[in-house]
């Protein structure tokens, strides 16, 4: 099936003029399952919002002009009016395809809330049922868990990524993608990245990054319309402008395995790990706000787990 293209246009005043096919694994439909699980984490995402429900399906097993084209329409939406909301450009594409064309499946969710208790990662809440009724409740739940409210804006962040878990500024960028709502206006974010050692999870990506870098919203838009190539990976054009900072604040990479010249490159600062390890030691500051040398900064162990904002 299909989400025509006056429906999709309507949901981003006119700013694009595409339909996007409803493309999901030929065994989903084909399968003959008595019950169809679709589980995972509500959490707040850069690209629908809140994660999960729908997303499971249409995007976890869907096909490519699917994922292209709604991350392309959620870049379009604008990523800090998309965190951590709940009817978001994307879910309602979603919503359309689920309704029209997945109604008479047996399709059951199963979703969890999960937020800190100190160190420890826990289960706040468990949703399971066919519908969206679980998935708003759960909605609400990851609001009160997973979004921290600042009193104040940081001059400076400090996120962590765990080595064991990003090795690409492709996903490594949640650093920026979760921080971008808090973070002051010429303010800097550090990203301490040990793992890192590319931009793109696969080749393609990466050269996309590396040609086109995290250049700003009109740059990238713009070269969208004339290069066939980058419009062709519109997932990857969505990428580069959520992890543009459109000039606000400056991101300070400092990775394991990419060099200054590269770094730079992209439109990122680069940062020697070794020494800014050392200044903002993971292992002993606190999440929240630390005092370091009488400076003031914001510290985040895990970006992928919640959403900061002011």
């Amino acid at each position: 099936g299909e989400v025509p293209a006056d429906f999709v246009a309507a949901l981003v005043d006119n700013q694009l003029n595409y339909p996007i096919q409803a493309e999901v694994n030929r065994l989903v439909i084909e399968g003959n399952f008595d019950l169809i699980l679709s589980v995972g984490q509500v959490v707040p995402h850069e690209v629908i919002g809140m994660a999960n429900h729908n997303k499971n399906i249409f995007v976890g097993t869907g096909g490519s002009d699917t994922i292209n084209k709604t991350h392309y329409l959620s870049a379009i939406d604008g990523i800090e009016s998309v965190l951590g909301q709940r009817d978001t450009a994307v879910r309602k594409v979603l919503n359309y395809a689920e309704d029209r064309y997945l109604s008479e499946l047996p399709l059951v969710y199963v979703l969890t809330v999960r937020g800190y208790e100190g160190d420890d990662l826990v289960t706040r809440g468990l949703y399971a049922g066919p519908g969206r009724d679980g998935f708003n409740q759960a909605v609400e739940l990851a609001k009160d868990v997973n979004i921290e409210w600042l009193d104040r804006r940081p001059d400076k962040m400090v996120v962590y990524l765990d080595p064991s878990e990003f090795h690409s500024t492709w996903l490594g960028n949640k650093a920026i993608y979760r921080t971008r709502r808090a973070i002051a206006d010429d303010g800097e974010l550090i990203v301490l990245a040990p793992g890192v050692k590319m931009f793109g999870e696969d080749p393609a990506i990466d050269t996309l990054i590396r040609e086109f870098g995290y250049c700003g919203t009109p740059a990238t838009l713009e070269a969208v319309e004339k290069h066939e190539h980058l419009r062709q990976n519109l997932s990857a054009a969505a990428h580069l402008v959520h992890g543009s900072t459109e000039g606000r604040f400056r991101v300070t990479y400092a990775t394991g395995g990419l060099s200054r010249e590269e770094v730079e490159s992209v439109g990122y600062n680069f940062g020697d790990i070794a020494e800014l390890s050392k200044r903002y030691n993971p292992t002993s500051l606190c999440p929240g706000w630390n005092q370091v040398d009488g400076e003031d900064i914001y510290f985040i162990r895990n970006p992928a787990t919640g959403l900061w904002s002011i």
